[in-house]
């Protein structure tokens, strides 16, 4: 899949997606259930709140990584992707907005084919950030991807 990255992409241009505008808890049970990960904390609320002291059941870390991953293979088409990781930095809840922004830190050229380098940040509503990491891609010829527009520009 060729993804929405244009060919003259440039350091400092911004892509923001919204993962989703209400996390909810159907979506932590159905993760648990994909993932085979029924770890209470994430699925049963009582517990959550009364034997570990939260506030109530929060996603997985990997659900978040991989709702981020999909904005960025939506941007830069997955078989172009050469590496992609995050960090968690917050816990994300049932009620979340999040959103991934996308900033294009490098752009270079190695054995012929344009590397594009990028920061990853996916806040919550709040704007605190709950994931940040980076990915790389492979970008071929200017003609063979499709144009999109950037968010932002760093320079505007």
């Amino acid at each position: 899949m060729s993804g929405s990255l244009p060919g003259t992409a440039a350091v400092g241009d911004v892509f923001e997606t919204v993962l989703t505008e209400d996390l909810t808890r159907t979506q932590l049970v159905m993760y648990a259930g994909s993932s085979g990960d029924y770890n209470p904390l994430h699925t049963d609320d009582l517990y959550a709140r009364e034997a570990a002291g939260y506030p109530g059941v929060f996603a997985h870390g990997m659900l978040t990584m991989g709702m981020t991953g999909r904005a960025v293979t939506e941007l830069i088409g997955d078989a172009c992707l050469l590496r992609y990781g995050v960090r968690f930095r917050s816990q994300v809840w049932p009620g979340d907005r999040l959103t991934t922004r996308l900033t294009v830190s490098s752009v270079t050229e190695e054995g012929g084919a344009r590397i594009v380098e990028l920061d990853v940040v996916t806040t919550n509503g709040a704007g605190v950030e709950v994931v940040s990491g980076y990915a790389a891609a492979t970008l071929g010829p200017a003609t063979s991807i499709a144009s999109a527009a950037p968010a932002e520009s760093a320079s505007a």
